[in-house]
């Protein structure tokens, strides 16, 4: 059975369209479409369908006042780098140990958003700036934190990051635009009990979602991807 080809047009842009917005308008995203969005996406494959994901909706009050307390944190510890000690994230994002090929990426993609906003090497309160615009979901409406049940398995952050790739694919579908944030993991802290979490829920990451300012140079910015050839290999 052959695909119409606007249907491989529609899931081809959805994919290809998505990147990671970094600056929004104020126009509100209604709870209706939002839960539109979140069904669709709940059709996301699960080991044995166990569907580990939960999430937490901000919008409004409940946003602002997530944002002010996290932006405070931030603060302070960039007075303050002891405490650092006491925002540890409750799983490890990143490696240890950074290797090639992945550190030369990471700072290609560093380095690059920065040379866009016109930020040295060593313009450090520019950089913090720009970090803690994370915590101000980048100015977008909708602040999405994710939590899962740690006694779930390695396998059920694999089924997550799927059910997280169909919110940002179900977003573009219906003209918005997202931010995946890992950055908010290490204030799970402050934000676990300010979304009533129950006990012993882990956070995954947070999202920014919203209509994007297509006026901010920031959206401009566009990561490159290594080609098919570079990371398939064709087994005989």
């Amino acid at each position: 059975m052959s695909t119409p080809q606007h249907n491989v047009a529609a899931v081809d842009h959805a994919m290809t369209s998505r990147m990671s917005a970094r600056a929004f308008t104020q126009q509100p995203v209604p709870r209706a479409l939002m839960e539109e969005i979140l069904q669709v996406a709940s059709r996301a494959p699960s080991g044995t369908n166990t569907q580990p994901w939960k999430v937490y909706v901000l919008q409004g009050p409940s946003r602002d006042s997530l944002v002010e307390k996290v932006c405070a944190a931030h603060e302070a510890m960039s007075h303050n780098p002891e405490l650092a000690k006491n925002y540890q994230e409750q799983y490890d994002y990143y490696p240890a140990k950074w290797v090639s090929p992945f550190i030369d990426r990471r700072r290609e993609n560093g380095w690059g958003l920065y040379g866009l906003l016109g930020i040295g090497k060593g313009d450090k309160e520019k950089m913090h700036l720009q970090h803690q615009r994370n915590f101000k979901f980048f100015d977008a409406p909708v602040g999405l934190m994710f939590t899962v049940d740690p006694v779930m398995g390695r396998g059920s952050m694999f089924d997550y990051g799927m059910f997280v790739q169909n919110i940002m694919l179900a977003a573009r579908a219906r003209g918005l635009h997202t931010c995946p944030q890992a950055a908010w993991n290490h204030f799970h802290s402050i934000i676990l009990p300010h979304i009533g979490a129950g006990e012993g829920e882990m956070l995954v990451c947070g999202m920014a979602l919203g209509y994007a300012d297509e006026s901010d140079k920031v959206n401009t910015f566009v990561t490159p991807r290594v080609p098919v050839s570079e990371f398939t290999h064709w087994v005989a």
